[in-house]
């Protein structure tokens, strides 16, 4: 027996459907294909891989998250963070594939074993792709306590199967299928490391197999990231400490319907807020719209750091080959027009925005509306 969705009540469905009309509105929003898109993408993607990280405690700025995506060195983190952060970006990019297929799919148990193979081989001692072979305790190291223990190792490849059946007899409402998922394959628990991980992995997938908005600016990974406390606070109230799934998952479904909530709009305002800055970032340059300059810029104006190998990576993605004699030629260009100030020397040069770039972002950030985050259900019983 699984942990089981609790009968969706007034207050569930009046919050899923305004999730659905923001998901509609980000849909319509990039329909259209716009250049600043292709920002928005790495860059959420980034915070994902950032934030579902960080829930473990393998922390990294969004500067070295983003050099991870685009398959550079991160400058500042330690190998063991690196390789880390490279497993769930390849793990990630795999069910981002899946989730582009529109061929014949289905669920099964050599996927999810698969995902955490390309997710945790970086260290042989996780057992990627294997099953734990004993019992195993979450522990809260600063109480020195356990605060959670796993079903026995026995019972694993059965309570997966029913998952995996489960998720192959989808509802109507992939973010609740995807939130069970989430929530039965963390606790169960089946691998020796990485079950967070691989959850929050699994429930991208299932939500973007429905075909509405790619996982990419679905995920709620970075709310998590933002909120651990509470996350772990949750997940606690429902697992009372032990397997046990006769217990009610209500608070689960109730905090996850909040997460998407306040995931989705700040999406939508950040979407609003990126296109208004890219278009200021065109007429910095002149009104050329079509400069290759400009992604760099646009990551600029947000506080991050410009190599020449995050410039390259870029005009790369968007089907710029330069050389890298070509690429320092521009950054410089840049310096020049005095819209980037460079930092270190040689192969450790960066750059950094100058105030014309950074100064168009404080703008826009200084007229965004409060956000609401309000809780959906303050009001429910």
């Amino acid at each position: 027996m699984l942990f089981v969705q609790p009968e969706l009540g007034e207050a569930e469905l009046r919050v899923l459907q305004d999730i659905a009309e923001l998901r509609v509105s980000m849909r319509t929003a990039l329909y259209e294909p716009r250049r600043w898109t292709g920002s928005l993408r790495r860059l959420s993607f980034a915070r994902n891989v950032q934030g579902s990280n960080s829930i473990e405690g393998i922390n990294a700025s969004l500067d070295d998250a983003a050099a991870v995506v685009d398959g550079e060195a991160p400058a500042d983190v330690v190998d063991a963070v690196r390789r880390a952060l490279e497993g769930y970006r390849n793990a990630m990019t795999y069910v981002l594939q899946l989730c582009n297929d529109s061929g014949q799919f289905a669920y099964n148990v050599q996927l999810i074993k698969s995902i955490h193979f390309m997710m945790t081989s970086y260290d042989m001692k996780n057992r990627p792709g294997l099953w734990r072979s004993g019992g195993i305790y979450v522990r809260n190291d600063e109480l020195n306590t356990v605060v959670y223990e796993g079903p026995d190792v026995d019972e694993v490849p059965q309570l997966v199967d029913e998952l995996v059946d489960t998720l192959n007899s989808p509802t109507e409402h992939s973010i609740i299928d995807a939130a069970m998922a989430h929530l039965n394959l963390v606790m169960i628990h089946p691998f020796r490391d990485g079950n967070g991980r691989m959850a929050r992995c699994l429930q991208s997938l299932v939500l973007g197999r429905d075909g509405v908005l790619s996982p990419v600016f679905m995920s709620v990974e970075e709310y998590l990231g933002r909120n651990t406390a509470a996350y772990y606070e949750v997940l606690e109230k429902v697992g009372t400490g032990r397997w046990n799934p006769s217990r009610d998952t209500r608070p689960w479904i109730r905090f996850m319907l909040t997460a998407h909530l306040r995931q989705a709009r700040t999406q939508r305002q950040r979407m609003r807020d990126y296109e208004r800055l890219w278009l200021q970032l065109v007429a910095l340059l002149g009104g050329d719209d079509e400069s290759r300059f400009l992604p760099a810029l646009f990551d600029a104006a947000l506080g991050m750091r410009i190599t020449r190998g995050n410039y390259l990576a870029q005009l790369a993605a968007n089907g710029d080959e330069i050389s890298e004699q070509s690429a320092g030629r521009d950054l410089r260009q840049l310096v020049d027009k005095g819209l980037l100030v460079p930092e270190g020397e040689n192969r450790g040069r960066s750059y950094l925005a100058a105030d014309p770039v950074s100064s168009r972002w404080k703008e826009i950030r200084s007229g965004r509306p409060t956000r609401d985050d309000s809780d959906p259900f303050s009001s429910a019983s």
